[in-house]
């Protein structure tokens, strides 16, 4: 089938899905989205490519498409991407930011799209490992409290576990291994799924971490418990799946891991796709703790015992890189406090907690011998542990009768080897120059304290998420399409295609499909000046609050309110008179499911109901209706101020000449200001007010770029009163 008959028959499947749904309109912008999804992914060239027949390199076809609210989105490319790789023989790949998003593409979506596709299709949710728990360990833990016995497994846990477990109240204790012998007993009779999820109230990180799943201590199909293993059961729903949905942290996690389908060789739509590059810049990230070292000594030991009874040739040399590694952590840590230790003492002149980043990203000279020492030893450990493993593997491959006690083994040196991998990769980005103009990394270090101890860090960033994402995302990808209702900033798709390492890329094409609502008849965008100046923290925000309160007065159904920090949050409240108290939900005083329904409780009971929220709040919010009669955005949201990775690409900015503001702050801020005005207008018929109470944004050039940004509301000006 060629190119246009693919594209053609995958919109006839979009238009029979449209006339199927029972009262469903015909949307002109959701058909146009189909469309460009159908092209798009018909145009891709799938799997091996003879380029000698092909006269060049395979095909590649990228579409960004800005889908505005009520468009209609996660069906326009459904029916259409899914025909396309039915048709095709491949598998499509949905990745979103949140899991909102993800599960109601697998709850509510695909459900009803699979009812009504002509072809029947299979549809998986894919989550990481550390999602699912590891029955070994939770084994071990339901019956202590932790992981096994002080000779075996007490000294998996890092430092810092252990220092709060050694603070952490007997009762404490006593309710953890209650906690997890009921998980266990949940997980052997089958009433859950091991997803952390999907318990009720999943647990907090300290108390997840010690039974998650982890690559680095799972040995897979030689484990034991591998029948009944959470993870691998829902990697085997996968395999039979022609749709996978994933999350943009897990799809750049496992490239080249073979976690999810070849990249060259499946359909890939990135949802909530402005979210791509900051989680690129998450990922590449990398940092080494200085301070908390006694996890080499039992890693050592781990390996030289395990080592010597498998007779791994390798081990000779763990004493040598454990001792260098070790003594190299110190002297670093000290050359940190020489060079750094008068930036690193707060105000009150006492320690912590505090950053001091390293301008141009130019290690002073007393680091570099240090870190590649530190660098050589890392590698050199790694290669003894990667023997250690390999010979574990085969042991347990040979010897299935002692299978339970080899994999112990296997995680005992698992669970601390990824520390070595970070110390490795972080040095390695340390001692990384940037050539003459070009981008260097961000470096930084940071002391905090724990108790009485002083934990002294370093750090390392790429600036560009651009870079990374063009290196090691579209160089696999043939076929995508990127989607949201805000990648256009300040009016147009150049600061998203740059920040995606898209911009300039022959592949990539863009649409923009504007929302069926009308804006201008449905909300009304009321600038409220102040006579502070915004940048005067103090005076600003207590004018801000004395206007907020004088309007939130007045909401009679459901409203939000954004913040851009706690304590200007914390203020409102404050401030907030005895009558209203009673009216306003808080960020964090509740769990956020709890809070969304008592609100809606209030309001579907004739009660006025106003969230206060913080930028979490300002993007993913469904209250249509009124629900959400009036949003009220306090400050306009840029980044803060004090972020290294932004100060490290300013800087280099400014030195090639650029201004950073113009260049990236602005869009960015038009970006995350799109997203908080969009929780007003949910529906057609909706009707709600936004108030912006910054009058930088109709009193400054660039606040006009910021309203180009935004959707045609009716603009209402209201001076300082």
């Amino acid at each position: 089938m060629s190119q246009p008959e693919w594209a053609a028959q995958a919109l006839q499947s979009f238009d029979a899905v449209v006339q199927a749904t029972p009262g469903f309109r015909s949307r002109d912008g959701q058909r146009r989205m189909a469309e460009q999804v159908a092209h798009t992914f018909s145009a891709a060239q799938l799997g091996k490519v003879d380029e000698d027949d092909n006269g060049g390199p395979p095909g590649r076809a990228i579409a960004v498409i800005q889908a505005g609210t009520g468009v209609g989105k996660s069906l326009a490319y459904c029916a259409p991407a899914i025909a396309l790789a039915l048709a095709r023989g491949t598998r499509v790949v949905i990745s979103t930011a949140t899991v909102a998003l993800q599960e109601q593409l697998v709850n509510k979506d695909l459900p009803a799209l699979a009812a009504l596709m002509p072809q029947p299709f299979r549809f998986a949710l894919a989550k990481g490992r550390g999602r699912y728990a590891c029955k070994l360990k939770l084994d071990r833990l339901a019956g202590t409290g932790e992981a096994g016995d002080a000779d075996e497994d007490d000294d998996l846990f890092a430092e810092e576990e252990a220092a709060a477990r050694a603070r952490r109240p007997q009762q404490e204790t006593q309710a953890r291994i209650q906690f997890y012998a009921a998980m266990a007993q949940t997980l052997a009779r089958g009433t859950w799924d091991g997803d952390r999820d999907s318990l009720e109230t999943p647990p907090e990180p300290e108390v997840w971490h010690p039974v998650a799943a982890e690559g680095a201590s799972c040995t897979g199909k030689h484990c034991p418990a591998f029948g009944q293993c959470a993870y691998y059961g829902k990697r085997k729903e996968l395999v039979g799946a022609q749709v996978i949905v994933a999350n943009h942290d897990l799809l750049l996690s496992s490239l080249g891991a073979r976690v999810l389908p070849e990249l060259d060789n499946c359909l890939l739509v990135l949802d909530e796709a402005h979210h791509l590059p900051a989680t690129a810049l998450q990922q590449f990230a990398c940092s080494m703790d200085l301070s908390r070292i006694t996890w080499i000594e039992r890693l050592s030991s781990r390996g030289l015992r395990i080592g010597a009874l498998l007779e791994v040739e390798e081990i000779a040399d763990i004493p040598k890189h454990a001792a260098q590694l070790r003594q190299t952590l110190q002297d670093l840590a000290r050359i940190v406090m020489d060079v750094y230790g008068p930036a690193l003492k707060s105000q009150r002149d006492t320690w912590g907690p505090a950053r001091v980043r390293v301008p141009r990203g130019e290690l002073p000279p007393p680091f570099i011998a240090p870190l590649g020492l530190l660098a050589a030893s890392a590698d050199g450990f790694l290669e003894a542990l990667r023997a250690i493993s390999k010979a574990l593997r085969a042991e347990i491959r040979d010897k299935p009768e002692q299978a339970r006690r080899l994999s112990t083994q296997y995680a005992q040196v698992g669970m601390l080897a990824p520390r070595l991998e970070e110390l490795h990769a972080t040095a390695q980005l340390l001692l990384q120059d940037a050539p003459e103009g070009a981008v260097p990394a961000a470096k930084w270090f940071t002391l905090e304290t724990d108790g009485d101890f002083i934990v002294v860090k370093a750090h390392a960033s790429p600036i560009l998420p651009g870079s990374a994402l063009r290196n090691h995302l579209w160089s696999a990808v043939r076929g995508a399409v990127l989607t949201s209702a805000t990648l256009n900033s300040c009016g147009n798709f150049d600061f998203f295609l740059r920040e995606t390492g898209l911009h300039g890329d022959d592949a990539a094409t863009t649409l923009e499909v504007p929302s069926p609502f009308d804006y201008a008849a449905q909300g009304t965008l009321v600038a409220a000046e102040t006579r502070a100046d915004p940048k005067n923290a103090a005076q600003f925000t207590a004018e801000m609050v004395d206007a907020l309160l004088h309007d939130i007065a007045r909401v009679e159904y459901g409203a939000l309110v954004l913040f851009t920090s706690r304590e200007q949050m914390r203020q409102a409240v404050d401030a907030l008179p005895t009558a209203m108290r009673a009216v306003v939900l808080v960020q964090n005083a509740l769990p956020r499911a709890q809070l969304l329904q008592r609100h809606r409780e209030r309001v579907d009971s004739g009660q006025p109901s106003v969230i206060f929220g913080m930028q979490s709040f300002g993007e993913g919010l469904d209250l249509p209706g009124r629900l959400c009669e009036s949003v009220f955005i306090t400050k306009l949201p840029f980044a803060p101020p004090d972020d290294p990775v932004g100060e490290a690409r300013a800087e280099w900015l400014r030195a090639v000449g650029r201004d950073p503001f113009s260049e990236l702050v602005v869009p960015a801020t038009a970006i995350r200001l799109a997203q908080w005005v969009g929780r007003a207008i949910r529906t057609e018929d909706d009707m709600a007010h936004v108030y912006c109470y910054d009058k930088r944004l109709v009193r400054t050039s660039y606040g006009q770029r910021l309203l180009a940004g935004l959707p045609p509301f009716r603009l209402e000006r209201r001076g300082a009163a």
